[in-house]
């Protein structure tokens, strides 16, 4: 076995040593994200989600709209983008649990996802601009806090 010393950086999560214990967060890897989805020259948002924001399955829409033949929330032509995008912040959610509940939401339309969802998952990703330095911290055992 070799030393390698003190860990600072392993699988996309930086770790930070200081009396107060060791900080967790994934500061490279949200910026990652954000390059690779064209979202850097995007308006950081203050929330994951909407506030009352009701995103509805393609199922829910066949039921609640048999009558009117418009759509107006077109399933995506090609579903890969959303599916990467969720995956990346599932991902995230270890050192961010900030964003636990909305990527939880976005993950169930996985398998059939419209642009409404599509638009959900980027403005996550805007939240994320908004506060990429934020992680974990694992306090250590003589902190008292």
């Amino acid at each position: 076995m070799k030393d390698l010393g003190e860990l600072k950086f392993f699988l996309g999560i930086e770790f930070a040593r200081s009396d107060k214990g060791i900080y967790m967060s994934q500061r490279k890897y949200a910026l990652e994200l954000i390059s690779e989805f064209g979202l850097v020259g995007a308006k950081p948002s203050s929330t994951p989600l909407e506030v009352n924001q009701k995103l509805t399955s393609v199922d829910f829409d066949k039921l609640a709209s048999s009558s009117d033949n418009t759509v107006q929330d077109p399933l995506l032509k090609d579903a890969g983008e959303f599916q990467r995008l969720v995956e990346r912040l599932l991902y995230l959610t270890m050192t961010r649990p900030d964003i636990s509940f909305a990527v939880q939401t976005l993950s169930q339309y996985m398998h059939s996802p419209k642009q409404s969802h599509l638009d959900a998952t980027k403005r996550v990703v805007r939240y994320v601009k908004s506060a990429l330095g934020q992680g974990l911290l694992l306090p250590s055992p003589g902190d008292g806090t």
